[in-house]
C-alpha cells in the first residue's frame, strides 16, 4: 500500500524538481528577468489538483530548498509559498471550478503576492531599484499559467497521480 501512494507522487516530485531547475537554470540576462517562479506555479497546480497530500507545510519545505537553491535569505520562498497555499488550500474548491483562463486571476495575484514579499524583503537588506523588469516575472507566469495547467495535467492523467 506505501508503494503504491509513492509511486502516485512521482508526477508531483519530477514536476517540482523540474521546475527547480528552471528557477536556477542559467538564462541570458533578457530571459532571465523574463522567468517566472515555476516552482510557486508547479505548487499551486499539485495544491489544487490534491489538496489532501500536498499543503502548507509542503509548500514551507519546498520554499526552504528553493531558497538554499537560489541563495536567498532563507525562509523567504517559504513563506511567500506557504501563505500563497493557504489561500490556494482555502479556495481550493471553488478555483477547480473555474475554467483556466478565470484561474489566471488567482495566478497573478499569487505571483504578484510573492513578488512584492520578495521586494519589501530584499529592499531591507539592501536599496534595490523598483524597475520594470522586477515585476515581469509576474506577467510572464500569468501568461504561462494555461500552458502550464495543461502539461501539468498531462503528466498528473498519464502518471495516474491521485
Amino acid at each position: 500500500m506505501q508503494v503504491n501512494k509513492l509511486q502516485s507522487l512521482k508526477g508531483y516530485t519530477v514536476s517540482l524538481i523540474f521546475a527547480m531547475g528552471l528557477n536556477i537554470f542559467s538564462f541570458p540576462l533578457f530571459f532571465k528577468s523574463l522567468n517566472p517562479d515555476w516552482v510557486l506555479l508547479t505548487l499551486i497546480y499539485w495544491m489544487l489538483a490534491l489538496p489532501e497530500r500536498v499543503g502548507v507545510f509542503n509548500a514551507w519545505g519546498v520554499g526552504i530548498m528553493v531558497d538554499v537553491l537560489t541563495g536567498r535569505l532563507l525562509g523567504q520562498h517559504a513563506l511567500a509559498y506557504a501563505l500563497i497555499g493557504y489561500f490556494c488550500l482555502m479556495f481550493h474548491k471553488r478555483l477547480r471550478q473555474y475554467l483556466v483562463i478565470q484561474q489566471t486571476l488567482f495566478i497573478f495575484l499569487s505571483l504578484l503576492f510573492s513578488q512584492i514579499m520578495r521586494f519589501v524583503i530584499e529592499n531591507i537588506q539592501s536599496d534595490i531599484q523598483f524597475t520594470v523588469m522586477f515585476w515581469l516575472p509576474v506577467l510572464v507566469g500569468t501568461l504561462i499559467w494555461p500552458l502550464l495547467y495543461m502539461v501539468l495535467r498531462a503528466i498528473s492523467l498519464f502518471g495516474h497521480v491521485r
